[in-house]
């Protein structure tokens, strides 16, 4: 199991339900939120053999901006 860590503009409720079934729809993540009171917005993502570029990927697709954070 891998967790990874993501700035983002993923900032509010709407936000989060945009993103939703982008990640939901995805094999292999087994939990994933964003903490949206943080001023990074910062997503987590637990998953089994997702790469943090695959991550990066669904949410550019689903219009979001996102980097990795160094762990």
């Amino acid at each position: 199991m891998n967790t990874f860590q993501f700035k983002t503009n993923i900032n509010c409720g709407g936000c989060i339900n945009a993103v939703k079934p982008h990640l939901d729809k995805a094999n292999n993540i087994t939990e994933w939120k964003v903490d949206t009171d943080n001023p990074d917005k910062i997503l987590t993502v637990s998953t089994e053999n997702l790469s943090k570029e695959e991550i990066i990927e669904i949410i550019q697709k689903a219009g979001f901006k996102i980097e990795a954070l160094e762990q």
